[in-house]
């Protein structure tokens, strides 16, 4: 067996072969497995992993880009995971360090927690929001937002969701919305005057449902979409808000959904996220954007 230091070992890019090592590190760390999750990121976007000589992964993470190919205009960082053996060590900011080079002068963000922020920041990562994640069982109530209406996604909505979504998002994320139908169990639109004026998917995860994306012209017509996913899913959602929405946080938990934690959304190389955050509520997952 190799006796190789963990600084001599090789950053190799992952891909759906190493799945099961994605979610074995992710159980290793006390996460859930999201083997789900995972395998959309695997899919959709870059993995950067370091094998360990012993068996699985010493640590891994998954970059998705978003608009052109040959030139990605953001770059999201997610599911940054280092094996409990191998912790504090330098492996999570060797692994980091790779991945930013790697993706060269593509701007970059993730969602960090407590524990994560203090190497992001070292790293040249800046704090420019905050995201709230919110679960339970949602109950239903007669609210306004009954007068917006909302029905599931057709395949010839699928143009209309794209524009809308590069307009809010603010990058071409293609390859990552039109999964959605594959990936989410719900896939759902908010039309005003056979105009769509926002959309949402609902997602299986574990024991819950994920929220997300979450795009939509107002409060109001966010709110009709989350209740629309509600009244089809079967147990507990969970979605992840721009703090900067408080109305719809407080409407969340009015009806149902706790306060979980909160993650500090940050940036690399920008100043600021692109796109219009007001008609951003959630986002796809927070490893993701």
């Amino acid at each position: 067996m190799s006796t190789s230091p963990l600084s001599a070992l090789p950053v190799r890019r992952l891909t759906l072969r190493d799945l099961s090592a994605c979610v074995g590190l992710s159980e290793d760390r006390g996460w859930p497995p999201e083997e789900h999750k995972w395998g959309l990121l695997l899919a959709a976007g870059t993995g950067f992993g370091i094998d360990d000589p012993a068996g699985g992964l010493v640590a891994a993470c998954v970059v998705t880009t978003y608009g052109p190919a040959q030139r990605p205009e953001l770059g999201a960082v997610g599911m940054v995971l280092v094996a409990e053996r191998h912790s504090r060590q330098g492996v999570g900011r060797r692994l980091m360090r790779h991945a930013i080079a790697e993706m060269g002068p593509t701007p970059l963000t993730l969602h960090a927690t407590a524990h994560g922020r203090p190497l992001y920041e070292e790293l040249g990562f800046k704090v420019t929001g905050r995201a709230e994640m919110v679960r339970g069982v949602f109950r239903p109530g007669d609210d306004p937002e009954a007068e917006v209406f909302t029905r599931p996604a057709t395949a010839e909505d699928l143009p209309a969701i794209l524009r809308l979504d590069d307009e809010v998002f603010g990058a071409d994320r293609t390859h990552m919305i039109t999964r959605l139908p594959a990936f989410a169990d719900q896939l759902r639109v908010a039309e005003e005057s056979g105009r769509i004026i926002g959309y949402a998917s609902a997602w299986p995860n574990i024991d819950n449902h994920v929220v997300g994306p979450l795009i939509a012209r107002d409060t109001e017509t966010a709110k009709a979409l989350v209740a629309s996913l509600a009244a089809h899913v079967a147990g507990p959602l969970r979605t992840d808000v721009d703090v900067r929405h408080e109305e719809l946080l407080a409407w969340l938990k009015e009806r149902g959904l706790a306060s979980l934690s909160f993650n500090s959304v940050m940036t690399y190389g920008i100043p600021e996220l692109p796109g219009d955050w007001k008609r951003r509520f959630a986002p796809l997952t927070v490893a993701a954007g």
